[in-house]
């Protein structure tokens, strides 16, 4: 074992412990320390025994144990505990030395601590880890951006222990200086929110207007899953249906009330402060809020009840949807499996295309130059929300030839001509059918009004000028010439 570790780490939780037998395990010596002293050496005693791990009980051990220029990656709660542990070491460091955080930290408090850390002659990177519990230990997605200078210190360590794409490029790059990586990882957490919302609008949609069971909507999405779908979130979804215990299927013992961490809320207030528009999103992020109200749901679904849910309940079969699965005709008002399919397609490629607008805003209101195309490269392996989509994504972004937006990149704008009617008739099925469908119809809206020449919004300016003489721009006029109309 050498005298010295290659990095460090803080944090010995489950993404914390399986990075650190990852590190491990591309030949790098790690110093593991967690505030709890047991923890450590329960890992050393297990996971960790009989490999290159130094276990160090303070914060001067750590530090003591590492080579030149030291290297401590933070695997803590983003908040207070990650200024706590940097107010440990920064004493303990010299200069020239990278702190790396690997949490989900808000991409403001990255901004601040790099400008106060190279104040002190540091270095800091705020790295985004996407993947999980496997990803973590098998290789994730990584998003770092801080210190310029400290990229060529970490660059082989991230990189080795990153996911690789199928033509081995790995799934880390360098995203920009101070909260850019942060920021990054925030905005594909945006996504997730509403990737995650729209293929469970679709499976409300087939267990409850299409009277599917889980075998089948299990084989839906497995089948989905080998298309322009694949992704790791529909691959789950196929498992999830089909897990069975000695009670039966799991999920539908699951209570339905959605938790979250943050990060999407967080990607929303962002879109507010640049100005972007990011509905799907945000009704993602709602409808987490919406569903924790559990209690109020359940009186609501009896006092709020009118003719059409006693005619649904008294006609299970009024979708014959096994039909409609089998059988590619179509009656009046009915909607398909393959409807469905292309309006979730459809509602993905918006879901993105919000995503990387507000990327492209940020860019460059904070100047940091971002590669949307790497970005999505990033993005093609390891992380939740990776998928053979981002491929095309990448093509359509990267280069001088980059689209102001994903719709209207060929291959996505061909597929939204081809899939359209098919995503109208679905949301217009469960508006009729009295089914919450946020995430989909958002989509639709915000396609509809992106491609919108002419909106009503003239309108809007003419009330804002009526009641505050807030002023307006003409049709018949140049662009940045304002008028006011005495309406009275």
């Amino acid at each position: 074992m050498k005298a010295l570790s290659d990095i460090g780490l803080v944090g010995l939780g489950v993404m914390g412990r399986n990075l650190a037998l990852n590190m491990e395990s591309k030949g790098l010596q790690v110093s593991v320390f967690n505030y709890i002293p047991s923890v450590t050496e329960d890992f050393l005693a297990g996971s960790g025994l009989g490999k290159r791990f130094i276990g160090a009980r303070s914060y001067e051990e750590l530090a003591a144990s590492l080579s030149a220029p030291r290297k401590v990656f933070l695997m803590v709660t983003a908040g207070a505990a990650v200024d706590e542990v940097i107010g440990h070491l920064v004493p303990l460091l010299e200069p020239g030395d990278v702190i790396i955080d690997g949490g989900n930290s808000d991409f403001h408090d990255t901004a601040r601590r790099t400008a106060e850390l190279e104040a002190c002659g540091l270095m800091y990177v705020g790295t985004g880890v996407s993947g999980g519990e496997e990803g973590a230990l098998k290789g994730p997605s990584m998003m770092p951006g801080g210190s310029p200078a400290a990229w060529p210190l970490v660059r082989d360590i991230f990189q080795s222990i990153s996911a690789q794409t199928a033509d081995g490029e790995p799934c880390c790059d360098w995203v920009g200086p101070g909260g850019a990586g942060h920021f990054v990882k925030m905005v594909h957490n945006g996504i997730e929110y509403g990737d995650i919302e729209l293929i469970c609008e679709c499976y409300q949609m087939m267990r409850d207007m299409l009277g599917m069971g889980n075998e089948e909507m299990a084989s839906v999405f497995a089948e989905w899953n080998r298309g322009e779908l694949e992704s790791y979130l529909i691959e789950i979804t196929a498992g999830i249906l089909r897990k069975k215990d000695d009670e039966g299927f799991v999920l539908d013992r699951i209570l339905d009330t959605a938790g979250q961490k943050g990060t999407g809320k967080w990607t929303v207030q962002a879109a507010l402060d640049e100005g972007m528009p990011l509905p799907l999103i945000g009704e993602a992020v709602f409808a987490r809020c919406l569903s924790a109200l559990k209690e109020e749901r359940l009186a609501a679904s009896e006092i709020l009840r009118f003719a059409q849910d006693d005619r649904k309940e008294a006609q299970d079969d009024k979708w014959e949807a096994r039909e409609y699965c089998c059988h590619p005709e179509r009656s009046e008002g009915s909607v398909t499996i393959d409807d469905l399919r292309q309006a979730l397609l459809c509602s993905k490629i918006v879901a993105y295309a919000q995503g990387f607008s507000l990327l492209d805003a940020a860019s460059a209101h904070y100047g940091w130059n971002l590669d949307l195309g790497g970005i999505a490269l990033l993005w093609r392996g390891g992380c939740i929300i990776r998928s053979t989509f981002l491929g095309k994504i990448r093509e359509a972004l990267g280069g001088d030839g980059k689209c102001s937006n994903l719709m209207l990149a060929p291959y996505f704008r061909g597929i939204l001509a081809e899939s359209q009617q098919a995503w109208r008739r679905v949301v217009a099925a469960a508006a009729l059918d009295g089914i919450p469908v946020p995430a989909l119809s958002s989509a639709l809206a915000y396609f509809d009004g992106y491609r919108c020449g002419r909106s009503g919004a003239n309108l809007l300016q003419a009330q804002r000028d009526f009641f505050g003489a807030h002023t307006y721009e003409r049709i018949d006029r140049p662009r940045g010439r304002f008028f006011h109309t005495d309406w009275k």
